[in-house]
């Protein structure tokens, strides 16, 4: 066990079972490993080290690892940046049309499956204890907010855009510019003006 806890160490506590082969673990230590809790399964062939010292952002790791497509976006990007307090019973992600459906037994997910330029645009690289994650920009996730806002409420679209313009770092020449390019301009810049008078 303790080269099976060695491997998932020098992986950042995520681990496929293919590498797992490579590196001639059998599967009775794999199994072995599962039953004791040593490892925990994310999805069929992906595995990570229970004991690693995890931070609040693991879960996101985990998605991203399971679906390399994956990026954080809506409710759970509004968490991340600090602009809801609300926090909600499922990780919401963004994938891009006509993918595969995430298949992870663990943490329960909202998928979203966004097209083209709604998929791509505003997607950043961030790192935590147990690897990196894909998130959308504070900026991409007010628009997405405001985009969803039918089917997540209009109350957490508008406090997100609320704590968006008072942070110092807010900019919101690039919130515009964002929407713009997204053709999503006139959802945002009444609300914008609004909050800014």
């Amino acid at each position: 066990m303790k080269r099976l806890t060695e491997i998932f160490r020098k992986n950042n506590g995520i681990v496929r079972m293919k590498y797992l082969r490579q590196a001639g673990i059998h599967n009775r230590e794999i199994s072995s490993a599962l039953t004791s809790g040593l490892i925990e399964k994310i999805k069929p062939g992906l595995y990570k080290l229970a004991g690693y010292p995890w931070d609040e952002n693991s879960s996101f790791v985990d998605i991203c690892a399971a679906k390399s497509s994956s990026v954080i976006c809506l409710i759970s990007a509004a968490v991340f940046y600090e602009f809801t307090t609300f926090n909600p019973p499922e990780i919401h992600t963004a994938i891009p049309n006509h993918s595969r459906k995430i298949n992870i037994a663990y943490p329960p997910v909202k998928v979203y499956y966004f097209s083209g330029k709604y998929y791509s645009f505003g997607i950043e690289t961030h790192k935590a204890a147990g690897g990196i994650f894909h998130i959308y920009s504070e900026e991409k996730t007010i628009i997405d907010l405001f985009r969803y806002r039918q089917k997540i409420g209009d109350d957490l679209a508008f406090e997100s855009l609320k704590s968006y313009l008072r942070k110092s770092r807010s900019n919101p020449g690039k919130l515009i510019n964002a929407a713009s390019q997204l053709g999503t301009e006139q959802i945002i810049l009444p609300s914008v003006k609004a909050m800014m008078i």
